[in-house]
């Protein structure tokens, strides 16, 4: 069984921790990445997401926000919990990052 509550940890350095899933599958948390295109100080930058059916599934689908503290972006990410052939439990996400434009124009170039 895989659970996402706990501290996570990338292939970057990115850390984050993921507080209680509740019944309705709702969690907060806190990431942290090590990487950034800004050049403002990083800080730790809250989440909230939410996992489908928290009590039914081994691997669970799961995607959550994250709003950061030092830049004007918000990144999406979604994936699913696995547990690998060692018995650890593994996260595989994709992400989009979001930030501000000042005009319609400046739209696609504002996405990642």
């Amino acid at each position: 069984q895989c659970s996402l509550t706990g501290r996570w940890i990338n292939d970057l350095g990115s850390n984050m921790t993921i507080k209680t899933v509740n019944a309705n599958g709702n969690f907060k948390g806190t990431y942290h990445t090590a990487v950034t295109a800004t050049s403002n100080e990083i800080k730790k930058s809250p989440l909230l997401g939410t996992q489908y059916l928290p009590d039914q599934l081994k691997k669970p689908v799961f995607g959550f926000t994250v709003h950061w503290n030092f830049s004007d972006s918000i990144t999406v990410f979604t994936g699913q919990c696995f547990v690998d052939n060692n018995g650890k439990e593994v996260l595989k996400t994709m992400w989009l990052l979001r930030s501000h434009a000042d005009k319609s124009g400046d739209d696609w170039k504002a996405t990642r």
